[in-house]
């Protein structure tokens, strides 16, 4: 029986499945989504979640304790200053688990860990990118005819 035996071993020791759980939730912070293996994204899920409610205290001793645990300073700043505010209203849910199907080298199953609300923040950004790539393309063409 596995009473009182919580957490996920991922067939590894202690350190190194803390080191892998810690970059899982520094990736996650800092690049909005990662796509994991579906037991890594299950056993990283709670640990995202449990910084993004340090987020949202934001004190000293929130800060510290956050910055014991992610690997960037970057990823610690972003937590504080963008996704604490973000997520302020919402009392818990911050992430979602979408499965993606089997990994083709090792058939192993895949999934995408996400902040909830990171695909309107992709859109928005990739629409600015775009619409800077056109309005690029415009002035080159518009310098190229007055050039001639």
């Amino acid at each position: 029986m596995r009473h009182r035996k919580a957490g996920v071993k991922l067939k590894r020791d202690i350190s190194a499945r803390r080191a892998l759980l810690r970059s899982l939730v520094t990736n996650v912070i800092e690049e909005e989504r990662i796509t994991t293996t579906v037991p890594k994204a299950k056993a990283a899920r709670p640990l995202v979640e449990r910084m993004i409610t340090l987020a949202k205290e934001d004190n000293l001793h929130a800060r510290r304790q956050a910055a014991a645990f992610l690997m960037t300073k970057d990823a610690v700043e972003k937590l504080f200053e963008k996704l604490g505010p973000r997520f302020n209203q919402r009392s818990g849910g911050y992430t979602r688990i979408v499965k993606l199907g089997w990994r083709k080298g090792d058939g192993a199953e895949t999934a995408k860990l996400e902040l909830v609300g990171s695909e309107l923040v992709k859109r928005a950004a990739d629409r600015a990118a775009r619409r800077e790539e056109r309005l690029k393309a415009i002035r080159e063409g518009s310098e190229g005819e007055s050039k001639s």
